[in-house]
C-alpha cells in the first residue's frame, strides 16, 4: 500500500503506553513506529487512524505547527468495547511541499485502504482535507454522499481559492462529479450568506439547523446512514466544551450529541471514512482531545454494531407498507432486526446505473407516520426533485 509518505508516532507515545493497563488502547491497537515500522496487521484491521499535520489552508493560518499528540494520549487511554474490529495507528501524515502535494498523498493512502473496506479515520488539520478524502473514492466508480457537521457549509465564493471554508465549493464544481448528495448538520443560519443557504436548496441537499438537531438528535440518523464519507468541525461544538484555543461559538452542538453523532457514523452500513478536523494545539488542549478521542471511540463502537440491514438481503426480514397520496405511492420498508426506516424512490431505478443504490432513502418512523397523513416527507422530495433536473 502507499504508506511511504507517512512517518511514525511520536516515541512519547510509546513510554506513555508503558504507564497504561494492558487493557487500555495503547496496548490493544498496532501503532507504527520509529521501531517497528508500519504494522503488517494493516491488511487485516477495520479501522486504520491517519493524522494529517496540515493546516495551510486555514483562513486563519498564522504559520503555527500541528501537533495531534494530546488527542493519540487521550485515546490510548480509553478502554475498547468488546469489539471484534481490528484497529491500527498508521502515524502522520506531514505537510506536503505545497497543500496540493498533501491532498494527493493523502488521496493515495486512501485509496487501497478504501479498497480493502478499510475505514480510514483522519484526524486534521483544517477541514479542506476532506476534499482530498472525496478525491480517494475518484477510481472507486461510485456516488458519493457527503455528510459535514458543521456550523457553515464552507462553499465560499466560485473564484475563492481552496480554504478551510470554500472546499466544498471545489467539490462540487470540479470534474469527476462523483458527488451525489451533501448534507449539513448543525449549521447556524448567522454564520452563512443568504446566497449559500438558498445554493443549499437550489441543489437540493439537506441542511439541519442546530436548533433542529438539539432538539431532537434522531433526526440525523437518517442522514448518517446514506453517507460514505462524514466530517466534523469542531467548530460546531459549542466554546463551553473545549478548550479556550478553538475556533468555537458560544453556541452549538455539546458533547453527548457529538458523541451521538458519531456514533450514528459508526452504525451506518455505507460510511467508509470518517473525520475529524480543525483541532488547534493550546496549553488547555487537554478537555479537546479527549472529546474527539471519545468521538472516535463512540465511532469504533458503532461500527461493531453493524447490522447489515440495508434492504434487500433478505425480504423476510422487512416490512413493506404502501402508502397511496396524490403524488405518487409510496413504499417504506421496515426492517425487523433494528426497525429503522426505508422509503423507495421508485423514479431513479431508470436512470443511470451508478444512481440505482440510491433508490432507497433512509427515513424515520415519524415520516411514515407523516405519509399516513398525506404530509410528504421533505428529504423525499427533495430526491424526487433532484432526480428530474
Amino acid at each position: 500500500m502507499e504508506f511511504e509518505f507517512l512517518s511514525p508516532v511520536n516515541d512519547i507515545l510509546m513510554a506513555h503506553n508503558e504507564l497504561l493497563s494492558e487493557q487500555a488502547f495503547g496496548n490493544q491497537i498496532d501503532i507504527h513506529t520509529s521501531k517497528n515500522g508500519i504494522p503488517e496487521s494493516v491488511t487485516e484491521a477495520k479501522f486504520a487512524i491517519i493524522a494529517v499535520l496540515e493546516n495551510r489552508s486555514d483562513i486563519n493560518y498564522l504559520g503555527e505547527s500541528l501537533d495531534l499528540l494530546e488527542i493519540r494520549k487521550a485515546l490510548y487511554s480509553l478502554f475498547p468495547g468488546n469489539w471484534s474490529h481490528k484497529l491500527v495507528d498508521l502515524g502522520n501524515l506531514q505537510k506536503g511541499e505545497s497543500v496540493d502535494d498533501t491532498y494527493a498523498a493523502l488521496k493515495r493512502i486512501m485509496e487501497p485502504l478504501l479498497k480493502k473496506n478499510i475505514i480510514p479515520i483522519i484526524l486534521g488539520g483544517s477541514q479542506d482535507l476532506m476534499y482530498a478524502m472525496y478525491r480517494a473514492y475518484d477510481n472507486l466508480e461510485q456516488t458519493v454522499n457527503i455528510v459535514n457537521v458543521d456550523s457553515k457549509f464552507d462553499f465560499g465564493a466560485v473564484t475563492q481559492s481552496v480554504s478551510n471554508q470554500s472546499y466544498m465549493g471545489k467539490i462540487i464544481t470540479e470534474e469527476p462529479h462523483n458527488l451525489f448528495n451533501y448534507s449539513n448538520i448543525g449549521y447556524q443560519t448567522y454564520f452563512n450568506a443568504q446566497e449559500e443557504i438558498d445554493l443549499m436548496q437550489k441543489l437540493f441537499f439537506d441542511a439541519f439547523r442546530l436548533g433542529q438537531v438539539s432538539n431532537d438528535i434522531s433526526i440525523v440518523e437518517p442522514i448518517t446512514r446514506d453517507a460514505d464519507i462524514v466530517g466534523i468541525d469542531l467548530s460546531a461544538v459549542k466554546a463551553s466544551e473545549v478548550s479556550g484555543n478553538q475556533n468555537t461559538s458560544p453556541n452549538g452542538l455539546d458533547g453527548k450529541e457529538i458523541c451521538a453523532i458519531s456514533r450514528y457514523a459508526g452504525i451506518s452500513d455505507k460510511v467508509s471514512s470518517f473525520g475529524v478536523f480543525e483541532y488547534r494545539n493550546s496549553k488547555d488542549e487537554e478537555i479537546t482531545a479527549m472529546l474527539v478521542a471519545q468521538m472516535i471511540w463512540y465511532f469504533i463502537e458503532g461500527v461493531n454494531y453493524r447490522v447489515k440491514d440495508y434492504p434487500f438481503a433478505s425480504k423476510d426480514d422487512y416490512l413493506k407498507y404502501i402508502v397511496p397520496n396524490d403524488v405518487e405511492e409510496m413504499v417504506f420498508y421496515k426492517s425487523n432486526k433494528t426497525e429503522r426506516w426505508w422509503i423507495e424512490i421508485p423514479f431513479i431505478s431508470s436512470l443511470n446505473n451508478k444512481l440505482k443504490r440510491h433508490t432507497l432513502l433512509p427515513c424515520t418512523h415519524q415520516d411514515y407516520l407523516n405519509a399516513c397523513n398525506q404530509i410528504i416527507p421533505e428529504r423525499w422530495w427533495m430526491a424526487y426533485k433532484k432526480s428530474i433536473n
